[in-house]
């Protein structure tokens, strides 16, 4: 009995002593879950020397003298919204420096990442119209590929659903397009020197590229490092990709083949273009018959040993890069001096 008494003692809290607690308990976990850091993958690709690591250094807020990049490039910015309980967003940033021999490079950011919140910036050259399509259509095959091949059972279609969701379930051209399974920006570079292009090259260049970001379900814009508003519009963009915010980076859209595209995902239809419905084999066929396209080169020459490179230095690779170096040369002449005596011999 006195065992009893003893345990009602120790149970003396009331219910508004309890239901107290468990809203403490309950609005700490939300705290907790609220500062967990949400991840989400921004790829960087297309034409070669068009300004992707200039787009890369303004979106992460950086002041690096852009270098060639030889092969593929990771960074990282971090944002914490304001607020009580802050969350600390994280974007992971792929840049791929040249489309010759990339199907493999393309796999990496999919395959570290995910496809659940992924996103592509495919960056094309204006001022080389005859670059243009064989550029993207390496872009394109390659993400097909690697999204295929890392795809879990279910996840393209699923994912498609929220592309349609993203241009509109009721957009009358739904059944039409070829829709990517994550969003896709293309982004035309170097406008400032493209608008002095003859105008009939401008007109083809936006049919081309108005269809393809069309059945993608891709929005479209123009930029220019020396236009501030356009640089500002691109930024928004890989903003809202990367971080979430804006919510709408397009304040305004743009369909004027004699001025700067700005096209929000599903603002476009074939009607609005001029064109019947068409895939992206027909639309590169066309274009290309139109202005016929060169092949990829070798993505210009890489020096004998970029290791050597001072813009890739890395203390402690280097350090393990030197000591295999010294014993690997340390290994030949001894086989050097070995292979003498049994000749003396």
């Amino acid at each position: 009995m006195s065992e009893l008494n003893s345990m009602e003692v120790d149970t003396t809290e009331t219910i508004q002593d309890i239901a107290i607690k468990l809203v403490t308990e309950q609005l700490r976990n939300e705290s907790r879950l609220a500062t967990t850091p949400t991840e989400r993958t921004l790829f960087v690709l297309g034409s070669k020397g068009v300004g992707k690591s200039t787009l890369i250094n303004r979106f992460l807020d950086r002041d690096d003298v852009p270098r060639p990049t030889l092969a593929l490039e990771y960074s990282f910015g971090r944002k914490t919204a304001s607020g009580q309980g802050a969350q600390k967003n994280i974007c992971n940033v792929w840049e791929l420096g040249s489309l010759a021999n990339s199907s493999q490079l393309i796999e990496m950011p999919i395959r570290s990442h995910g496809l659940q919140t992924f996103s592509c910036i495919v960056m094309l050259d204006l001022s080389q119209p005859d670059r243009l399509w064989t550029d993207l259509e390496s872009v394109l095959n390659g993400l097909k590929q690697a999204t295929a091949k890392h795809a879990v059972a279910g996840q393209i279609e699923e994912m498609k659903e929220l592309t349609a969701q993203r241009i509109g379930k009721e957009h009358p051209d739904l059944s039409t397009l070829e829709l990517f399974p994550f969003p896709i920006v293309i982004v035309g570079g170097k406008y400032d020197i493209y608008q002095n292009q003859d105008s009939e090259i401008r007109k083809h260049v936006c049919r081309c590229l108005r269809s393809i970001a069309h059945t993608l379900g891709a929005a479209l814009v123009y930029y220019s490092a020396k236009n501030s508003s356009l640089s500002k519009l691109v930024r928004d963009t890989m903003n809202h990709l990367g971080f979430g915010s804006p919510s709408n980076p397009f304040r305004a859209a743009s369909f004027d083949h004699s001025s700067p595209l700005a096209i929000p995902f599903g603002a476009d239809s074939w009607a609005r273009i001029g064109v019947t419905p068409s895939n992206s084999e027909r639309i590169g066929l066309s274009f290309s018959t139109q202005i016929p396209q060169l092949p990829i080169g070798n993505g210009g020459i890489l020096p004998d040993d970029p290791a050597k490179d001072v813009g890739f230095k890395e203390a402690s690779i280097d350090e393990l890069r030197s000591q295999k170096d010294e014993e690997l040369m340390y290994v030949l002449k001894d086989t050097e001096i070995r292979m003498k005596f049994e000749v003396v011999q």
